[in-house]
């Protein structure tokens, strides 16, 4: 991180300088006006925002609450150590990044000067930019947005070990020092870096750690999910099973229960929607889109295709040029 960036969001804040002082205990009604200690965006955000940032209070332990907002820990330097739902233990070191679940419980032991980490405070509504960045139906991305919105049980937190990934980085530190000079035009250019930032974290979905109980079986969706996006034309199911070291019912199953949906659907899925951009953006012969796409079954093509858009290929085409 830049230099002087680094030096400001060093600086003692008036709460850290009261605990300095002797004060004990966090005032919880800087975040709360609830009887539970649930912090509230309203606490948080000015009027109207949709995102901001705080450094992280320091040199005190921030006993357990819960966030009314998606938040994001991003750690500048040093390091913090996190307790989700009391009972799982995450290390945040320089570079990292946590997204935490609306519903995850959590508490911090208490920092040194040095461990300086930035709090993004986001209300969901803040990534509909970004996530309208990313391309249509994308299984990857749903499950990545449902671990982060929605009360599932199963993924109350991702932890990115990015520290080596330099576009992240960058992401990351553009949208800090925006949020710190405030402004006024930066609303969407931070929309729009969020959306970099999650296309960017999409492909290193290795570096992701989750919740133990179901970290493995997370990081076999993924690895899927990645091998749709990224293979659609090749992508096989008992291939990337052998690779996994699991069986194909096993596999099969995990992603059904995980997604919704079968492994062909979603590879199904895929495909039908990049031969409807291709229909649309290029003048390429639907004979080349079949196979651009990964079939070499034209019937078959033919068939899902009407299924899933009630024209042919040929008439969604002629429809486009007339809309």
């Amino acid at each position: 991180m830049n230099v002087d960036l680094l030096k400001r969001l060093r600086e003692v804040t008036l709460e850290e300088q009261k605990i300095l002082d002797g004060k004990s205990g966090i005032e919880k009604g800087r975040y709360t006006d609830q009887a539970d200690f649930t912090v509230v965006s309203k606490k948080m955000l000015e009027k109207g925002k949709l995102i901001d940032i705080r450094t992280h209070t320091r040199f005190i332990a921030f006993p357990k609450h819960r966030h009314d907002y998606i938040e994001i820990i991003y750690m500048c330097s040093g390091k913090t150590v996190h307790w989700i739902n009391e009972e799982t233990k995450v290390v945040l070191k320089a570079g990292d990044l946590l997204f935490l679940n609306q519903h995850a419980s959590h508490a911090i032991e208490a920092a040194c000067m040095e461990d300086i980490a930035i709090n993004f405070i986001v209300l969901p509504e803040f990534f509909d930019i970004a996530f309208a960045m990313m391309e249509g139906e994308n299984p990857l991305r749903n499950f990545i947005v449902n671990s982060l919105c929605q009360d599932t049980g199963r993924a109350d937190y991702l932890h990115f070990m990015v520290t080596d990934i330099l576009p992240v980085q960058n992401l990351i530190e553009n949208m800090v020092w925006s949020l710190l000079e405030r402004q006024g035009s930066v609303g969407r250019i931070n929309s729009v870096t969020m959306g970099l930032l999650f296309l960017n974290l999409m492909n290193y979905t290795d570096k992701i750690v989750q919740n133990k109980e179901n970290q493995r079986e997370n990081r076999l969706v993924m690895a899927a999910l990645r091998l749709i996006e990224e293979d659609y034309r090749n992508a096989n199911l008992t291939e990337l099973a052998r690779q996994m070291g699991e069986s194909l019912y096993y596999y099969s199953r995990i992603i059904r229960r995980n997604t919704g949906n079968s492994f062909k659907e979603l590879l199904l899925r895929k495909r039908m929607n990049k031969a409807e951009q291709l229909l649309a953006e290029t003048q390429l012969s639907v004979s080349d889109i079949i196979l651009a796409v990964g079939y070499d079954n034209s019937s078959y093509f033919y068939r899902a295709f009407r299924k899933r858009y009630g024209i042919s290929p040929r008439e969604y085409r002629e429809q486009v040029k007339r809309d």
